[in-house]
């Protein structure tokens, strides 16, 4: 959400175009990662009441308030940095919103006045993973108690199933339109079709090759049927025959996810526009 680190402009930029804001959050949409946060935050939270602002310096150490890349972090309703266990400690005792022109504190401030309702929200934008150096997608989870904001945060490693269609669905669309100039905008790494572990790739049926990758341009030109699984099953091949058969479908097989960098399930989705194949997978984790 408004964790800041040393550039608190780029980071509410970034925060402006968060796809979940102030939502609450059904318990069975909860992943472990999710949980953890949720546990963290909980504890946080019963900290605090139990001990008012001397909370503070507890959050702001490593200890039970830092579990490994997840910790707490407190912004009051005025917009300044109480505590934080993280990056962001050397803000502590500033006005964040002093650092940001009106167009960003707007945000902010809509944040900063959500009423003490009890419920936890969410807020979800891109920040600098510190334990690799990465820019990933993370989510916030958040409450208010009092006047003071309590926040935890943590890295989402893989799209979900319905962003992965709604990717399939804009690239789809972009090379029915005007197909060469999608296939230059793919394969320069264009933002709009490359989102973290989302990305598109693109076979010509005529020629059987790769016209497009959106993530490994050493692929494009290459014979899409030689493609292989991380585990060596024939996958390219498996989706020529399946779209000799149905026009749209989904394939799954063993895959190096680009954010984990580790060998997972993955599922593709694929759609035959014209005489290409447009395919957008999604991963399920760890195989």
């Amino acid at each position: 959400m408004w964790l800041a680190f040393r550039n608190v402009s780029v980071f509410l930029a970034l925060f402006v175009v968060a796809n979940v804001f102030a939502q609450g959050i059904p318990e069975e949409q909860y992943s472990q990662e999710e949980a953890r946060a949720k546990r963290l935050l909980n504890e946080a939270i019963e900290y605090y009441r139990s001990h008012g602002d001397d909370a503070m310096a507890a959050f702001s150490r490593q200890g039970r308030f830092v579990q490994d890349d997840l910790y707490v972090y407190v912004i009051n309703t005025d917009g300044v940095m109480l505590a934080s266990g993280g990056p962001s400690a050397n803000l502590i005792g500033r006005d964040v919103g002093a650092a940001l022109n009106d167009d960003l504190n707007k945000p902010l401030k809509e944040a900063l006045s959500l009423p003490e309702t009890g419920e936890m929200h969410a807020a979800d934008y891109r920040w600098m993973n510190w334990s690799d150096g990465r820019e990933e997608r993370k989510r916030v989870l958040f409450q208010r108690l009092d006047d003071k904001v309590f926040s935890v945060g943590y890295y989402l490693p893989r799209s979900s199933e319905d962003e992965a269609k709604q990717f399939l669905d804009r690239v789809t669309a972009a090379v029915a339109q005007s197909p060469e100039e999608t296939f230059v905008r793919i394969n320069a790494l264009d933002a709009e079709f490359q989102s973290d572990d989302l990305y598109a790739f693109v076979v010509d049926l005529d020629t059987e090759r790769f016209v497009a990758h959106g993530y490994n341009l050493r692929l494009v030109r290459s014979d899409f049927r030689k493609i292989h699984s991380a585990d060596e099953h024939p996958i390219g091949q498996q989706i020529l025959e399946a779209v000799e058969i149905n026009d749209e479908g989904t394939v799954s097989y063993v895959w190096p996810n680009p954010v984990t960098r580790k060998n997972e399930q993955k599922i593709t989705m694929f759609r035959r526009v014209g005489h290409y194949i447009v395919l957008v997978g999604y991963y399920e984790g760890p195989r």
